[in-house]
């Protein structure tokens, strides 16, 4: 079977639903810990290549960086589940996302799309994510950021049903953690794709990977 010829049949009848044809796109799941940005990227990747016939290179913050941040915490405080004390915000968190961002910055450049999976707070409230040229992204990159929102008591129950080791200074310092959660205002950041996932609304989520596949 030519899968080739599927793919390419997929991208026509996408093209002939009103989705935009693009190049190489980036797609970012953004928001605080416990909103569940991983679940819907590994919803969304298969969805998007059904209505795009396109396919997607999958980066999660966790995944790709966590054995080395428990190894370089460990190291540096003696406690490998730390990701929220200042010293790993302050000497490690910024050159994380650079790498990140590097990895994203190639496959682009080949001719692959990213989904990006991560906090990002700081990249969005800089408004640095809206920018390709900023993320020293491929000129005209395509970039829709989903910011995947929950309200801070919800989210703290998944944290803690989900019973990750990474979590644990996070929930021992709580108090200082949530001074630093950031809700953008749909008014001042207009580019964002706010998605409330306080349920799995296969309704909502089907409106969410169609939008995407539109690329607006």
């Amino acid at each position: 079977m030519d899968t080739s010829v599927d793919r390419r049949e997929q991208a026509q009848s996408g093209a002939e639903a009103g989705e935009a044809a693009t190049g190489p796109r980036l797609i970012v799941f953004a928001g605080h810990a416990g909103t569940g940005k991983t679940t819907l990227a590994r919803i969304a990747v298969p969805r998007l290549h059904e209505l795009t016939g396109e396919s997607f290179c999958v980066l999660d913050k966790d995944t790709v960086y966590g054995a080395f941040s428990s190894k370089v915490m460990g190291l540096l405080t003696g406690d490998a589940d730390d990701r929220d004390s200042p010293t790993y915000l302050d000497n490690l968190r910024d050159e994380e996302y650079s790498g990140l961002l590097d990895i994203a910055r190639e496959n682009l450049a080949l001719g692959v799309n990213v989904v990006l999976v991560g906090p990002f707070s700081r990249e969005v409230r800089s408004r640095r994510m809206f920018d390709a040229g900023a993320l020293g992204m491929p000129v005209g990159t395509p970039i829709r950021v989903v910011w995947v929102w929950l309200d801070e008591a919800t989210a703290r129950e998944r944290i803690v049903a989900r019973g990750d080791h990474r979590d644990r200074y996070k929930l021992h310092h709580w108090d200082e953690y949530r001074k630093r959660r950031f809700d953008p205002d749909p008014a001042q950041f207009p580019e964002l794709i706010r998605y409330d996932n306080s349920t799995l609304d296969p309704v909502a989520v089907e409106a969410l990977m169609q939008r995407l596949a539109r690329g607006n």
